[in-house]
């Protein structure tokens, strides 16, 4: 009986509308112009570089920044969010972060980068707390990892275009331009997420079918849970330590890739956007694919921890081979291994963003993630001060290579030794 209900939901919200993906539409769309702000310091690093007379412990210097930033930021969003709910967390970070892009362009010293790449941190680290909450609100626990995939994979795609897009209009206008440029279009994003955007029971486009669909999980009770409600709680630091991990390597790949393609390869500003494009294209792959995989494995029947679980396994083995990219000759065989690595990164990554939900009542996700974004940005600085003296004492990327090449497995195994079965936490003992 249980499983003729849930086909007949199934069918229904099949049949009766789908506004849940327009939703997910958005995040997307916010996710592409998050990465684009971010990613352009990375693409424009030689310019810089050159132009501003930075030495590669500047760079790093001003990256940690960012960093620090983003690690206060994830825990005053995740509160936040919470809070005041996805539609307006979402606006005050988004209006933070645009105002923030837009000021670099009037930066003309190593301070006042420092100071624009703050504010962009403490903005940007909304992007995902909103992101997710809004994907706990909008889509039931089986969908949730394909759709933070599909949302999640406006990163690679804001990666793709920053390379193809920004040399162009730095060439044309200056780098001073391309900050301002960027950052005034995209409040044309913020309009439509203040129109389009409400609770699933507050919107008028949402059908009977669709709305029973996205409820179909035991009902939470909505309380709001605070920071010290859940810091004790072993889940929450499974998560965290993942993302301790793990998201180092992911500031890796998008600030320091671009300046090891211009060295390896000696590339310049015209032709390396290209393989870096590429890169990311393959990334966006990963992002959906690895949503999809637990999703699938869910679906046939699979518990949500042996789901998650294996596909992060698959996911791990997959970055292996970028141990070896220092050492091929070819752009495009590097372009392959680093691509793979990156797109199992973004698989993982997805799995990673669906434990909270899979762990947590609602009222409590903000909070968990927030913690997690924090200690993931603490380990992304750790990974900048490293690679800020290895480029400049060692001169060689292979060192940096070898830790992204093993951190997926040990982030996996903190998330199954502190939660062996993704049980549902009990927030009321």
């Amino acid at each position: 009986m249980a499983k003729q209900g849930e086909a007949t939901v199934h069918s229904a919200a099949t049949r009766v509308g789908r506004y849940r993906w327009v939703i997910c539409g958005l995040l997307f769309a916010a996710t592409i112009i998050n990465y684009v702000d971010r990613q352009m310091i990375g693409v424009l690093k030689p310019t810089l570089m050159a132009d501003l007379h930075w030495t590669e412990q500047d760079f790093a210097g001003v990256i940690i920044w960012f960093q620090f930033a983003y690690a206060v930021g994830y825990i005053i969003f995740g509160k936040v969010v919470d809070q005041v709910g996805a539609r307006v967390g979402y606006t005050i970070a988004f209006v933070i972060w645009q105002v923030a892009h837009i000021l670099h362009g009037a930066a003309h010293s190593l301070m006042h980068f420092a100071l624009a790449r703050f504010a962009l941190g403490i903005g940007e680290s909304g992007n995902f707390p909103a992101g997710i909450k809004a994907v706990t609100e909008w889509f039931p626990a089986k969908e949730r990892a394909f759709a933070i995939g599909v949302f999640n994979a406006g990163a690679n795609i804001g990666a793709v275009l920053t390379p193809l897009v920004i040399p162009y209009m730095v060439l044309a206008w200056g780098w001073r331009s391309a900050f301002v440029i960027t950052g005034v279009l995209s409040f044309v994003w913020l309009i439509a997420w203040w129109t389009l955007y409400r609770s699933p029971r507050e919107h008028p486009k949402v059908t009977e079918g669709e709305l029973a669909w996205i409820e179909q999980d035991p009902a939470d009770p909505v309380v709001k849970l605070g920071y010290g409600s859940v810091l004790t709680k072993r889940e929450t630091w499974a998560y965290a330590l993942g993302k301790f991990f793990i998201d180092p390597i992911w500031w890796f790949f998008l600030f320091w890739l671009p300046g090891y393609l211009f060295e390896r390869y000696h590339l310049d500003l015209k032709t390396f956007g290209l393989p870096l494009a590429a890169i990311y294209l393959v990334s966006d792959m990963g992002s959906v694919a690895g949503g999809w995989l637990s999703s699938r494995l869910m679906r046939a029947g699979y518990t949500a921890n042996v789901a998650r679980k294996i596909t992060m396994l698959v996911c791990a083995f997959a970055v292996l081979p970028v141990l070896f990219a220092e050492s091929l000759s070819s752009v495009w065989m590097a372009v392959g291994v680093i691509g793979i690595a990156t797109a199992a990164h973004q698989a993982f990554s997805a799995n990673l963003y669906a434990l909270p939900a899979d762990m947590f009542p609602r009222g409590a996700v903000g909070s968990v993630i927030g913690i997690g974004g924090t200690v993931g940005a603490l380990g992304g600085i750790l990974m900048s001060f490293y690679a800020g003296e290895v480029l400049a004492r060692v001169g060689s990327y292979w060192p940096l290579f070898a830790v992204a090449g093993s951190a997926y497995f040990v982030a996996l195994a903190c998330v199954h030794f502190l939660s062996p079965r993704l049980a549902r936490v009990d927030m009321s003992a």
